[in-house]
C-alpha cells in the first residue's frame, strides 16, 4: 500500500492570480473544503502546498495555494498530481477501501481457486463493478454486491468472490 493517495490533477490555470483548475480523483470533491494541505508531485521533487481557497466550477475544483500568487508561478505545474498522506485521507467506513489499495489484488473464488487480478473498478449508480482479468487473459465483470464479493483483504491483496451463474460466459 502506498502511503499517499491521489486526490486530483492540475489541468490548467484559472485566471492570473495563481489559481488552478483541478480534476478531482476522489469520490467526494467537496472533501477539498476540509483539506488544508496537499503534496504536488513534480519531476524535480515534491512541493508541500497550503490551500488558501477552494471554489467549484462544473466538474472541477478551483484551488488557490498560499504564496503562489501569479499565473507564471503556477503554470509549470499543469498536468501534475496532487496527493495527500494517509493521515489526511478521508476516513473510510466499514467495507470501504481505497481503489489504489485494491488494484492489482489477486482474485480467488470461494473454492480457493485463483481466478485472476483486479484490473479496474467501474463506478455505476447502483453498485460498483470489479473488472477482473482472468489467468487466461479474459475480462470478467463482477458486481460489487454481497452475493459476489465475499471478502476484501487489502493487507494481503486478495479478494474472495463467488461467481454467480452466467458471469464467466
Amino acid at each position: 500500500m502506498s502511503d499517499r493517495l491521489q486526490v486530483g490533477a492540475i489541468t490548467s490555470t484559472h485566471g492570473i492570480k495563481g489559481e488552478v483548475k483541478v480534476f478531482p480523483t476522489t469520490d467526494d470533491p467537496k472533501r477539498f473544503d476540509a483539506l488544508k494541505n496537499v503534496i504536488l508531485e513534480t519531476p524535480t521533487g515534491d512541493l508541500n502546498l497550503e490551500i488558501e481557497g477552494v471554489k467549484y466550477f462544473k466538474q472541477f475544483v478551483i484551488l488557490k495555494f498560499k504564496n503562489l500568487n501569479d499565473i507564471n508561478e503556477i503554470e509549470k505545474y499543469k498536468g501534475m498530481k496532487l496527493v495527500v498522506t494517509r493521515e489526511n485521507a478521508v476516513k473510510l467506513n466499514k467495507d470501504e477501501y481505497f481503489v489504489a489499495d485494491m488494484l492489482g489484488a489477486k482474485v480467488v473464488t470461494d473454492e480457493d481457486m485463483e481466478f485472476g487480478t483486479l484490473n479496474d473498478i467501474i463506478f455505476t449508480g447502483a453498485n460498483d463493478v470489479y473488472v477482473v482479468i482472468t489467468k487466461e487473459g479474459k475480462e470478467v465483470l463482477i458486481p460489487a454486491i454481497k452475493q459476489c464479493i465475499l471478502n476484501v483483504d487489502v493487507e494481503n491483496a486478495v479478494i474472495k468472490v463467488h461467481l454467480l451463474d452466467g458471469l464467466t460466459d
